[in-house]
C-alpha cells in the first residue's frame, strides 16, 4: 500500500486535481484531497512539482513491424541520401542479419528531395538484401540483391517499379510479406518484447497492435496475442488482425477486427495514393487509389458488424472517409449496435457528409496528431499536392471535438515515434490556427479515450476508485504549462498495477507457451 501526494491528474468524467492517491494490491483505493486518517503513516511519495496521471495508450500501432524496424536501422534523422548511404554502409557491417531492414526514408526532409534510388542502395550494401521503407509504411526501395529474390512475386502487380527499386501499393505489400516471412520466431518473439520495454519507457501502458502482414497462417497476429497475454509487468496489449476475412477474428476469439494493410481504404498523400474526391494539384495530378469498391467495403462492414466485432478501417483521403463512413453505416443500419465502437483510423481529410454519420452513429477516430507538423512529410509538402485550403483541412482536431466526435491517440508506429508527449505537443500547438485542443483534452485522448476505445475504461484510463493502479509520473504538472512548453514534459517512471515497470524477461518458449494457456484480455 502506498500513498501519492500531489498533483494527481484523474482524467476522470470532471478532469479533476486531486491531492492525494493511495494504492493498495494493484488497485486505487483512494483519491481525494483530504487523506483519511486509515492511510496516515503509510509510505508516501510526495511528488513536489511532478504530476501522477493515467498510464497513456497507443491506440493504433504496428507492433511486428515496429519491432522489426526498431531493431533495424532508423534513418528519420538523415537530411541527405548521402548521409542515409554512410547509414545503411555501417549498419551492413556490423548488422549480422540476412537482409537489412532500415526504415524513414522521406523525399520531403533531405536535401535532393528524393528517395535514394536502388543504385544508390546498391553503391551502399552490394552484397546483402536491403528493405528501406519509406516514412510513410506505404512503399520501400529494394537493392539489386533483394530485388533478384522477390522478382517473380512482385513484377505483374500495381506500384512494382525496378529501375528505381521503388514498390508501391500491391508491390511493396508482397515485398512487405516476403521480409516478413523471412524472420524466425524467436527473433520476433524478443523484438516484439524489446518494443514493449522502448513503450514502457515512454509512459505507455496498453498498446493497441494492428496485425496481419503476411506471416504463414497469420501466424503474427496469433504471437502478438500470446505474447499480449503474457506479458509481464502488466503491460497490455489489445490486436486487431489486418484482414477483411472476419473468421481471422472470430477463430481466434477476438472481438475487433481492422487496421491498415489489407483493412487500408486507400494509400496515403506522400505516395499520391491516398484517395481523393479532387485530383491531386501538382503535376501527378489524379485522386489517388480507392482500393476496394463500395460494395466490398459495405459487405465487409455489415459482415464484422453483424458477427458482434468493433471495425477500424485505414483512411487518408476524403474519398475513403466518406466511403468509411457510409460502409459503417450501412453496417449499422442493417444490424444496430448500440455500443459498437467502430473507428476510422487516421481520418485526416473529413467531409461535411462523413463527419455528420460520424457523430450521429458514434463512430470514433484514432488519431495520429505526430502527423502534424510533420518533418517526414512537412505542411509545405502537403499544401503543393493538396492545395493550401485543402491542407488546411488536414487533422482538425478542434472541429472533431466540437462535433462530439471521440478521438483517442495512436503513433502509427514504426511510421512516427511512439511518443505521448509528442502527441500531446502537437494536439495543442495544431498548425492551423484554431485547430488545437486544450491541455485537458490532449491529455484524455492519450489515456482514457484510449481505454475506452478497446472497452478498457472500466479498469484504466483514468485515476478513480476500484480500477488499476496504471500510472505515469510527469516532470512537470502539464495543465499549469504554457502549450508551448509541452516538449519539455518528460515521463520519469510508469507504474502498473501498482508496481514500477520491470523490463520483459521471459525466454522465447516460456512467452509463447504462457501465452497459449492463459486466459487474459487482448
Amino acid at each position: 500500500m502506498r500513498v501519492y501526494k500531489g498533483n494527481i491528474l484523474t482524467v476522470d468524467s470532471g478532469d479533476r486535481v486531486a491531492r492525494y492517491l493511495v494504492e493498495d494490491q494493484g488497485r486505487i483505493v483512494f483519491v481525494g484531497d483530504e487523506l483519511p486518517d486509515e492511510y496516515a503513516g503509510l509510505p508516501e511519495e510526495d511528488l513536489g512539482e511532478k504530476a501522477l496521471c493515467p498510464a497513456f495508450v497507443d491506440t493504433h500501432e504496428h507492433l511486428a513491424s515496429f519491432a522489426t524496424f526498431n531493431a533495424g536501422l532508423n534513418v528519420m534523422d538523415a537530411r541527405s541520401n548521402r548521409e542515409i548511404m554512410q547509414m545503411v554502409a555501417d549498419f551492413a557491417e556490423r548488422c549480422k542479419s540476412k537482409i537489412l531492414v532500415a526504415f524513414g526514408a522521406s523525399p520531403y526532409s533531405v536535401e535532393e528531395g528524393r528517395l535514394l534510388s536502388r543504385d544508390e542502395l546498391d553503391a551502399a550494401c552490394p552484397d546483402k538484401p536491403v528493405f528501406m521503407v519509406k516514412y510513410d509504411g506505404h512503399a520501400c526501395v529494394v537493392n539489386t540483391p533483394l530485388l533478384r529474390a522477390i522478382d517473380a512475386k512482385v513484377k505483374n502487380l500495381r506500384g512494382y517499379h525496378p529501375d528505381t527499386g521503388e514498390m508501391n501499393q500491391e508491390a511493396f505489400f508482397a515485398v512487405s510479406d516476403y521480409i516478413t516471412g523471412s524472420l524466425s520466431i524467436p527473433e520476433l518473439v524478443k523484438n516484439i518484447q524489446g518494443a514493449m520495454d522502448y513503450l514502457a519507457a515512454r509512459g505507455t501502458g496498453m498498446v493497441h497492435t494492428v496485425s496481419g502482414v503476411g506471416f504463414a497462417g497469420n501466424l503474427d497476429i496469433s504471437l502478438e496475442q500470446w505474447l499480449g497475454r503474457s506479458a509481464q509487468s502488466g503491460f497490455q496489449v489489445r490486436v486487431f488482425p489486418q484482414s477483411m476475412d472476419v473468421s481471422v477474428a472470430t477463430r481466434r476469439k477476438l472481438p475487433r477486427i481492422g487496421g491498415c494493410f489489407e483493412c487500408a481504404l486507400d494509400g496515403c498523400f506522400g505516395s499520391h495514393d491516398a484517395a481523393l474526391l479532387e485530383p491531386y494539384v501538382d503535376e501527378e495530378s489524379g485522386c489517388g487509389v480507392l482500393y476496394y469498391s463500395d460494395e466490398k467495403v459495405v459487405d465487409f462492414c455489415k459482415q464484422a458488424n453483424r458477427a458482434g466485432l468493433q471495425i477500424e478501417m485505414h483512411a487518408i483521403g476524403d474519398a475513403a472517409f466518406e466511403q468509411a463512413a457510409r460502409a459503417l453505416k450501412a453496417a449499422l443500419d442493417d444490424c444496430p449496435r448500440e455500443d459498437h465502437r467502430h473507428g476510422i483510423i487516421h481520418a485526416c481529410l473529413p467531409t461535411e457528409e462523413g463527419l455528420h454519420i460520424c457523430a450521429e452513429y458514434g463512430i470514433h477516430f484514432p488519431m495520429q496528431t505526430s502527423f502534424i507538423d510533420w518533418p517526414q512529410e512537412p505542411d509545405a509538402y502537403l499544401a503543393s499536392v493538396l492545395g493550401e485550403e485543402r491542407a488546411g483541412q488536414l487533422n482538425p482536431l478542434r472541429r472533431y471535438a466540437d462535433a462530439g466526435i471521440v478521438m483517442s491517440a495512436g503513433s502509427d508506429a514504426p511510421c512516427t515515434d511512439p511518443d505521448p508527449i509528442l502527441w500531446m505537443q502537437r494536439a495543442c500547438n495544431h498548425s492551423v490556427p484554431g485547430q488545437s485542443l486544450t491541455v485537458q483534452e490532449a491529455l484524455r485522448m492519450c489515456t482514457y479515450n484510449g481505454a475506452w476505445t478497446t472497452f478498457d475504461e472500466g479498469e484504466r484510463g483514468s485515476l478513480e476508485v476500484g480500477k488499476v493502479a496504471d500510472m505515469v509520473v510527469l516532470s512537470e504538472n502539464p495543465y499549469e504549462m504554457d502549450p508551448k512548453d509541452l516538449g519539455r514534459l518528460r515521463v520519469e517512471e510508469l507504474i502498473l498495477g501498482g508496481k514500477p515497470y520491470e523490463q520483459q524477461r521471459q525466454g522465447v518458449v516460456s512467452a509463447v507457451v504462457r501465452g497459449m494457456a492463459s486466459r487474459g484480455r487482448s
